[in-house]
């Protein structure tokens, strides 16, 4: 088996080369299967997909999820967040491009909590945060969602763990002052969005994103809005806290044949430039928090999180 060229992106996610996704071996699905789960986001360049094969290639992945979230731009966020089982993700495809052309950003909320201390990690795995549909209005549902996901969760998939907040839906952390609490939450929204960790991608005609709402935090900026990006969304399951570990798959790593190491994928870093500008992050785009902020929140330490019973 031939593996496919896998080239990882600065900040988060991996572009695959050579793949054609309407038409895949069992060993090329394979292989971007183990690269979705290693990365959290992939790229696709050059994909001739039929609103038939986009779905087909959806549900690979799951179950298509038949009332999604509405798609939310100016704003970071993990798409319907707010439900008791939340999106797997979703599965885009260029279409069509505005003239001034398209950018979407994302964030990876894996790296972002493997860079905190140790003493973070252990106290932010002991807490819940609540999210709600009621910051950003009403959902495709006649009442409100809200629901309570642990702060850090262990993929279903790669077993990693990652930080599950977001500044669009999560509203407070559950039994915790509100003001500290809501100060907790916005340093953790300013350390996910860092530079280092995010990637901008701009839209190209027959690029494919498969993104992982439970591994990134993706914004869209309002200015870009196109109604030429199809779009389709895998339902997803409950999130399980990291302290009760979700069983890795052992299959993983021979899955993911020759382009596998040690779980990561080890592909050189080259021929990207075009693909990301991470510059853009910080000095063209607006990164805009819609957390609730009152005034003379106080500043939150990470160093003195609220002792753990």
């Amino acid at each position: 088996m031939k593996p496919l060229e896998v080239r990882p992106l600065e900040g988060v996610g991996a572009e695959i080369l050579g793949a054609d996704v309407s038409s895949m071996t069992v060993g090329e699905w394979n292989q971007i299967e183990a690269a979705f789960a290693a990365f959290g986001l992939i790229v696709f360049r050059d994909q001739i997909l039929t609103e038939s094969e986009h779905l087909d290639f959806a549900r690979r992945w799951g179950p298509i999820d038949t009332h999604p979230p509405e798609p939310k731009r100016g704003v970071w966020h993990n798409e319907g967040s707010y439900l008791g089982e939340p999106p797997l993700g979703a599965i885009e495809v260029a279409r069509e491009l505005p003239a001034d052309g398209e950018t979407i950003i994302f964030a990876n909320t894996y790296e972002a909590f493997d860079t905190l201390s140790t003493t973070t990690q252990k106290a932010l795995e002991a807490l819940r945060a609540v999210h709600s549909s009621t910051t950003h209005g009403a959902t495709n549902n006649a009442e409100a969602d809200e629901h309570q996901h642990p702060i850090v969760i262990h993929h279903p998939v790669s077993g990693r763990k990652t930080l599950y907040v977001n500044p669009t839906f999560t509203t407070s952390v559950e039994d915790m002052d509100e003001r500290v609490g809501l100060a907790l939450l916005n340093q953790l929204y300013d350390h996910c969005q860092q530079p280092e960790f995010t990637t901008a991608i701009e839209w190209e005609m027959g690029m494919v994103i498969l993104s992982d709402s439970r591994a990134t935090l993706r914004f869209s900026p309002i200015t870009n809005a196109s109604s030429g990006i199809s779009r389709v969304t895998v339902a997803g399951a409950r999130l399980l806290p990291a302290i009760a570990p979700a069983k890795k798959d052992p299959t993983l790593t021979q899955r993911a044949g020759a382009t596998l190491a040690g779980g990561i994928l080890t592909a050189a870093m080259t021929g990207i430039a075009e693909v990301i500008d991470p510059e853009r992050v910080q000095h063209e785009i607006e990164i805009v928090s819609e957390a609730p902020e009152p005034d003379d929140l106080p500043e939150f330490d990470f160093g003195e999180l609220p002792p753990l019973d």
